[in-house]
């Protein structure tokens, strides 16, 4: 009971206990708010007894500071939430796994195309029966008999490698690395864009029927919003790949072929991996977000760095930073288009992010004539 009454007691006095609290709180906040600008004032008056430009410049920093870590955050979150809030896993579709092929020579060239539309027609048929009829469709598409496949693999994302041209014989060879959310269901768009050049190719006076393209679909690509997008993960997963790939097309091919390296988007980012170590005439740079390095010269390659981007490329508004985060590397730096970066930068044209092979355009144009090495003809660089 008399606990209770203590109780009741302080619940009677609660509203005069509030007031009398408030009261001391207020008069030590006021007196904290008047020592602060008494602090601010004397620190002013320093300052300009002492040049007063030290606090502008340490705000400065600051705001940059606190603008890198909001960008950071925006991307990351874009990155991390964007996936997790649209849609749900794709379900693992069922495929055979690579064919067994004997190394690639000219003599075992066609051994391999065959084989590899074979593995392109069983994985049809298996994601037929899995009911998944796009991923049906577009493999069947690969297992033509006009379609030359270096290489087929149907699991997963999907990865393939294919020929346009006659490999044998062509003294140019231009070899695509695409970017983002390329895989077998989108291939079509990644192969139309090789056709697109190829078509080109064949079309110039000269050297043109001497040409091949390669479009190498040879890494599982990141998703345009996803982490991978923002990091150089996948790009030094894939560098080896492509640096192996590079080394077998001379088996065939013969070491008198001038190969031009044509990497787009976050396919820049492979390019940049492997580059020290390939043997290509050309690196062509397009639609860029970065490649993880600072200057053409940190490349450390022989080829001739050239870059491109559409005036209406949304990769222009990418911001050109690169940071340690919780121990992972977030973007890719300087911007190949800058002119500190040193690469040969040519016209693209109007043309949007996806539109570098677009048939009739400056880019696609200006892209031939960089793999038939008439360099001169090159507009804008």
């Amino acid at each position: 009971m008399a606990q209770l009454r203590v109780r009741g007691r302080r619940h009677d006095g609660d509203g005069q206990d509030r007031e009398e609290r408030r009261d001391r709180r207020d008069r030590r906040d006021g007196g904290g708010r008047r020592d602060c600008r008494d602090r601010r004032d004397r620190g002013g008056r320093r300052d300009r007894r002492g040049g007063g430009e030290r606090p502008e410049r340490w705000e400065g920093g600051s705001r940059g500071r606190r603008r890198l870590r909001a960008l950071l955050a925006l991307l990351i979150t874009a990155a991390v939430v964007v996936p997790l809030t649209t849609a749900a896993a794709r379900p693992r579709i069922p495929a055979p796994a690579p064919a067994a092929l004997a190394p690639l020579t000219a003599v075992t060239l066609e051994q391999a195309y065959a084989a590899n539309r074979a593995d392109a027609a069983l994985a049809s048929r298996m994601a037929a029966a899995h009911g998944d009829r796009h991923r049906a469709s577009a493999v069947r598409a690969l297992a033509a008999p006009s379609r030359r496949l270096l290489s087929f693999d149907g699991r997963g994302s999907g990865r393939a490698v294919e020929v346009l041209g006659d490999l044998v014989h062509a003294d140019r060879v231009a070899v695509l690395v695409p970017g983002s959310d390329t895989s077998l269901d989108t291939y079509g768009r990644f192969h139309a864009g090789a056709a697109a050049l190829r078509q080109r190719l064949v079309g110039q006076p000269g050297a043109g029927a001497r040409t091949a393209v390669v479009a190498w679909l040879g890494y599982s690509t990141p998703g345009t919003v996803s982490t991978t997008a923002i990091t150089p993960t996948r790009a030094e997963e894939a560098a080896p790949g492509l640096r192996d790939f590079l080394r077998e097309l001379r088996a065939v091919t013969g070491a008198g072929a001038r190969v031009t390296l044509l990497c787009h988007s976050y396919g820049t980012v492979v390019c940049a991996r492997a580059a020290s170590r390939v043997d290509v005439s050309d690196l062509v740079l397009l639609g860029s977000p970065g490649t993880g390095v600072q200057a053409a010269a940190d490349l450390h390659t022989r080829a001739r760095v050239w870059a491109a981007r559409g005036s209406d490329d949304w990769v222009a508004d990418v911001p050109h930073v690169r940071a340690d985060l919780f121990g992972t590397t977030v973007g890719f730096g300087a911007d190949p288009m800058s002119p500190s970066f040193g690469a040969r930068v040519f016209a693209a044209g109007s043309g949007g992010h996806s539109d570098y092979f677009r048939p009739g355009s400056v880019a696609l144009a200006n892209i031939a004539r960089i793999v038939l090495g008439e360099t001169s003809e090159v507009t804008g660089a």
